[in-house]
């Protein structure tokens, strides 16, 4: 098996696809075991504090995926520079992670800010195109 020869900005949507399940992994570490696989969503109801928090981290992350990968497509799609696309697609995935460690530490209002960061470089990209 070889790799594919992708670009940055491609690789950047890999890592956006995979935030989601970290934020997961973060929620559910040392407290979620073998038995609670048989009902994870009624397990994830009864979270609090800091694992809710990532909890809902992975519900965002998912949420915000079809835009930024549609984003990416378009842009390349219309012969955006690909140096720009990659530059925004670093700087999404960058965003999100500095989101996810927000909401995680309960920083509510810096982690709005980071989301809207990362909104606004979506529609930039978007819009990279000629």
């Amino acid at each position: 098996m070889s790799i594919p020869p992708l670009t940055w900005a491609y690789w950047c949507v890999l890592v956006a696809a995979l935030l989601p399940y970290a934020s997961s992994y973060i929620a559910k570490a040392g407290a979620f075991g073998p038995s609670d696989n048989a009902a994870p969503r009624q397990w994830s109801a009864h979270l609090g504090g800091w694992r809710a928090r990532a909890n809902s981290a992975q519900a965002n992350g998912f949420e915000g995926l079809p835009f930024f990968i549609g984003a990416v497509i378009i842009a390349h799609q219309l012969g955006a520079a690909q140096q720009r696309i990659d530059q925004l697609a670093i700087a999404y995935v960058l965003l999100r992670i500095v989101y996810i460690g927000m909401y995680v530490a309960g920083r509510s209002s810096l982690r709005s800010a980071v989301w809207a960061l990362g909104f606004i470089v979506n529609i930039a990209i978007l819009f990279a195109g000629r």
